[in-house]
C-alpha cells in the first residue's frame, strides 16, 4: 500500500485540514508529471474528500498544472529528455499518432480515459501545437471523465453505494470497450484526420 492506494491516499491528504485541497492540488500535479498513480484514481479521492464540484475543480487545477509543466518542459528540453522519460515505444507510437492528427486527434485521445494522457502530453509537447491550444486541449478533453470519477468518489462518501456501484460498472465498462478497440480508434482517428 502506498500512493497508488486511493484509501491511503486519501487518509494522507485528509491529514493536511485546512491545507487538504492544496495538497490534494499538488498530489495531482506530480501524478501527471511523475505519474505514479493514475489521474482518474485520485480523482475519486477528491470526490470522496471535498464533494462533486470542488472535487473536480481542484482535480482539473493539478490536471492543467501538471499537463503545461508537462508540455513546457518537453517543448524546451526536446526529445532527448522525453526519450528519458517516456518509455520510446509508447513515445513513438503516439508522436506519430499527434503528428498525424494534431488538434482533432489528441483532443479525442484526452477525451476517452482509456488512452495514456500524460505520454499524450510530452508528445503533444514535442508538437508544434501552441502552448494554450494543448492545455485547453487537456482541460476539455480531461474535464468529464474526471468529473464522472469524483462523482464516483462522492457517491461512495454520501453512502450512496448503489449508485457509485453503477457508475463504476459504466466508467469500467466503458473503459474496457474504449481499451480492446484503441487500435480501432486511432485507426479511424488517423484515417479521418490525417
Amino acid at each position: 500500500p502506498g500512493v497508488t492506494d486511493p484509501a491511503v491516499v486519501r487518509t494522507r491528504i485528509a491529514q493536511f485540514g485546512s491545507l487538504a485541497p492544496l495538497a490534494f492540488v499538488v498530489l495531482q500535479t506530480l501524478q501527471v508529471i511523475l505519474a505514479p498513480i493514475p489521474g482518474q484514481t485520485l480523482a475519486g479521492v477528491g470526490g470522496y474528500l471535498f464533494g462533486t464540484l470542488w472535487g473536480t475543480a481542484y482535480s482539473m487545477v493539478g490536471v492543467v498544472v501538471g499537463s503545461a509543466v508537462v508540455f513546457v518542459g518537453s517543448r524546451r528540453f526536446g526529445r532527448p529528455y522525453v526519450e528519458r522519460v517516456v518509455d520510446p515505444a509508447a513515445l513513438a507510437r503516439w508522436d506519430d499518432f499527434v503528428d498525424c492528427t494534431g488538434v482533432p486527434g489528441l483532443f479525442v485521445l484526452f477525451l476517452l480515459p482509456t488512452f495514456p494522457d500524460d505520454v499524450l502530453c510530452f508528445a503533444g509537447g514535442l508538437t508544434s501545437i501552441p502552448l494554450w491550444k494543448l492545455v485547453l486541449i487537456a482541460i476539455v478533453g480531461r474535464a468529464p471523465a474526471f468529473f464522472l470519477v469524483n462523482v464516483f468518489g462522492h457517491l461512495v462518501a454520501t453512502g450512496d453505494v448503489y449508485e457509485a456501484m453503477i457508475l463504476l460498472a459504466l466508467i469500467v465498462g466503458l473503459s474496457i470497450i474504449g481499451y480492446l478497440n484503441r487500435d480501432q480508434i486511432t485507426r479511424f482517428l488517423a484515417g479521418r484526420f490525417s
